[in-house]
């Protein structure tokens, strides 16, 4: 169990995806460059095989914005983009509507 006070310590925030590259060193990863406000990351995610670039171009999505990056297969991540996977299908978390970018998700 993790307690109240850890779980505020996480950032979720809403990004806009504004750049989709496909991981030079890896065939289920993307190199996604986000804006997250004012400030623009990069993140790799492994979501792949279930969407293509174009699908994610301009999409929003939720992240937890507070990690620390890490290299993965090369590639700095600077934060991680929330999904849901039932083992077959794997969904990107989304606002149900536009909402400004770097907006807090509580």
């Amino acid at each position: 169990m993790v307690s109240f006070d850890d779980f505020k310590k996480v950032e979720l925030k809403i990004a806009r995806i504004i750049e989709v590259i496909e991981h030079p060193n890896a065939d289920k990863l993307y190199v996604l460059k986000i804006e997250v406000g004012e400030v623009q990351k990069q993140i790799v995610a492994g979501i792949r095989l279930h969407y293509t670039k174009e699908e994610l171009v301009g999409k929003q999505i939720v992240i937890v914005d507070n990690l620390e990056p890490v290299i993965l297969r090369g590639e700095e991540s600077q934060g991680m983009l929330l999904a849901a996977s039932d083992g077959e299908q794997l969904a990107v978390l989304t606002p149900d509507r536009d909402i400004a970018s770097g907006s807090p998700v509580k």
